[in-house]
């Protein structure tokens, strides 16, 4: 790996991160926490699945040590103080922010972190194999596998898969929910 690569990934999570903030500025807790239709999740789910797994993944990846941690999350006011990844949509759709507030400061906490983070590893480290193939169970039909292949996921793959793309990912849910409520887009 070079700093292109290291710079451009930096670039796109600032990015993506920028959308995140973006989004949360111009919808109210009412539209976060609504529920458009019965087993549409709201808002309210992607924003806190997305924060989590990025906080997770991030130590995954060998960065700082997760920051959404029970005593971070009990002044949100989360119905669910969990990703959700484990559970069913039936259990998520009950998914609600409670202090929003505290929300997007913890969601820019865990931004800086990130970036942080990825402007700092080192190149060598970015290709370090951090899953070997073959994969566990849990792991073997996701993404990241996929990219991954039989060389292994690397750390370089691991912040692209589980990080910015999952990002991505959530901000077009996200992006499709504002349109349910009444909202536009977050890209032109």
């Amino acid at each position: 790996m070079d700093e292109a690569y290291r710079d451009s990934l930096s670039r796109r999570l600032r990015a993506v991160h920028h959308l995140y903030r973006e989004a949360c500025a111009t919808m109210s807790l009412a539209q976060v926490n609504a529920v458009a239709a019965p087993t549409t999740l709201p808002i309210a789910f992607s924003l806190v699945h997305q924060l989590l797994i990025e906080d997770v993944s991030r130590a995954l990846c060998g960065g700082p040590a997760p920051l959404c941690v029970p005593a971070t999350l009990e002044p949100l006011g989360l119905e669910i103080p969990d990703h959700g990844k484990e559970r069913s949509v039936e259990e998520m759709m009950a998914q609600r922010i409670g202090d929003y507030d505290a929300f997007r400061e913890l969601q820019a906490t865990v931004f800086v972190a990130t970036e942080d983070y990825v402007a700092a590893v080192a190149l060598t480290a970015l290709d370090e194999v951090l899953v070997a193939a073959p994969y566990p169970e849990r792991l073997a039909t996701t993404f990241s596998a996929l990219v991954g292949a039989e060389r292994g996921i690397t750390r370089s793959d691991a912040l692209e898969c589980w990080i910015y793309q999952h990002a991505l990912r959530h901000l077009g849910e996200i992006e499709h929910a504002r349109s349910l409520v009444g909202l536009g887009g977050m890209t032109r």
